[in-house]
């Protein structure tokens, strides 16, 4: 009977193939084959864990040929030298492309959270739109700092810990918690009547709005009511300041915006309850409105799953080569939603264009294709006269390498047939065979 091989020489003999000459495979490929034979295993033992698993199940030559076929089902999936990839990839988002408008109207919000989805959204993230039209973000919370809490305080529940976490998350202004905020003109005040169930659902005390606003808005004073602990008076430190109505007007205007806790542009979250893989329930956030790298700073917030569709901001906080994983999410995302079949390495070109640089960059004519090294390629594709008119003026030179410029000019592209060139020896016929040189004779 063949030996099978061992859980513990499965990854050493996989690894072989990752840098090998002749069979190469991406590290992602070989990694889901590791995960698909221990799989197997697992269900052959009918075990839950990796760490209980005794065997492979293989054997040396089965092993061999799985790997040949996957290596040949590899080599059957990449593209031919030549081959034109941009125009294979364009075609094929802007085709799917085409049916999206008919159906974008059916997606007009998600979980009562209006989401941007269809055609709208797909032209977002092709714009590079420094701000998108709905950002909302996906916020995982740290199940080990949840324990801890409740760990501390046995009379709270998980469900208690995770709405904390959402109050910090959630805007809060003093528009929010007032009743009322009316100018008291025969004494020249605000005064702002609270909301206390709403103060007590947001964990928030008088005291706290009165810092805020004497810490924000400086020459301001708050007091209490003496007959009524839910009504504050704002006035100015000065008494002998005597403001005028429209100052007033301005000063309560600018009072209703002040935020008291809260990320800045993220005015509403949900708490959704689910399940994890043994069952027990754990908390995700979903937020109207975006503040990426401030949100990564709140205790509480597991950082490694926490995600926005605010492409700009993953830039800006995890780097570009995060920026370039969004892009293609979010593109993938959009053309599932509308049940479209797209290939994820078509959104991973696109991806890349737009990320070669180190910064994001539309495909336009203020981004990727505006920047054509070639005059003829730009004025193709927008603006013709002014691409033209500027390169005449500074004396641009078109080398016609690419392919837009030679079809306008009707050469050969260097596409398909086109990439090869074929050279022969003026003096071929030295080292032509004797048997060849008689037929031609």
């Amino acid at each position: 009977m063949a030996k099978e091989i061992k859980v513990k020489d499965l990854k050493a003999q996989l690894n072989r193939y990752i840098h090998s000459e002749n069979r190469a495979l991406p590290i992602t490929v070989v990694e889901e084959m590791q995960e698909k034979i221990l799989k197997r295993a697992r269900e052959i033992e009918g075990v839950d864990s990796d760490d209980k698993l005794k065997s492979t199940h293989l054997t040396q030559e089965q092993f061999e040929k799985i790997v040949e076929e996957v290596f040949r089902s590899f080599k059957f999936a990449q593209m031919d030298a030549g081959t034109a990839a941009g125009v294979v990839s364009a075609q094929s988002i802007g085709e799917p492309g085409t049916q999206m408008t008919l159906r974008t109207f059916h997606f007009s919000g998600v979980r009562e959270m209006n989401v941007t989805l269809g055609l709208p959204r797909l032209i977002e993230i092709i714009d590079a739109r420094r701000k998108p039209s709905t950002p909302t973000m996906t916020i995982a919370l740290d199940e080990d700092y949840i324990d801890m809490k409740v760990a501390e305080d046995p009379t709270r529940t998980r469900e208690d810990v995770a709405n904390e976490i959402a109050q910090r998350i959630e805007l809060t202004t003093i528009y929010s918690v007032a009743k009322s905020i009316d100018i008291d003109q025969v004494n020249l005040q605000i005064t702002i009547v609270l909301d206390k169930v709403l103060m007590e659902d947001k964990g928030i005390s008088i005291e706290d709005i009165k810092k805020k606003i004497e810490y924000r808005r400086s020459g301001l004073k708050c007091i209490t009511d003496k007959d009524s602990d839910e009504r504050i008076h704002v006035i100015y430190s000065d008494e002998k300041k005597s403001p005028t109505l429209q100052e007033l007007q301005k000063l309560k205007d600018k009072l209703i915006n002040i935020s008291i806790k809260g990320l800045k542009d993220v005015p509403r979250v949900m708490i959704k309850k689910k399940t994890n893989e043994d069952g027990d329930p754990i908390y995700e956030i979903t937020s109207e409105g975006s503040r990426f790298t401030e949100l990564l700073r709140i205790p509480g917030v597991d950082p490694k799953r926490t995600y926005t569709n605010h492409i700009h901001e993953v830039a800006e906080t995890l780097g570009i080569e995060a920026a370039r994983n969004a892009i293609k999410r979010e593109a993938q995302n959009v053309m599932e939603k509308q049940s479209l079949e797209v290939d994820e390495r078509h959104m991973l070109l696109v991806a890349d264009i737009m990320t070669q640089s180190g910064e994001i960059q539309q495909i336009g004519r203020h981004g990727i294709s505006g920047r054509n090294a070639s005059v003829l390629a730009r004025a193709a594709f927008e603006v013709t006269v002014k691409h033209l008119l500027d390169a005449a003026a500074k004396g641009e030179r078109d080398n016609l390498v690419g392919i837009i410029e030679n079809v306008i000019v009707g050469q050969e592209i260097s596409l398909g047939t086109g990439v090869v060139d074929l050279t022969i020896s003026l003096d071929y016929r030295k080292y032509a065979q004797k048997d060849l040189l008689k037929k031609a004779a």
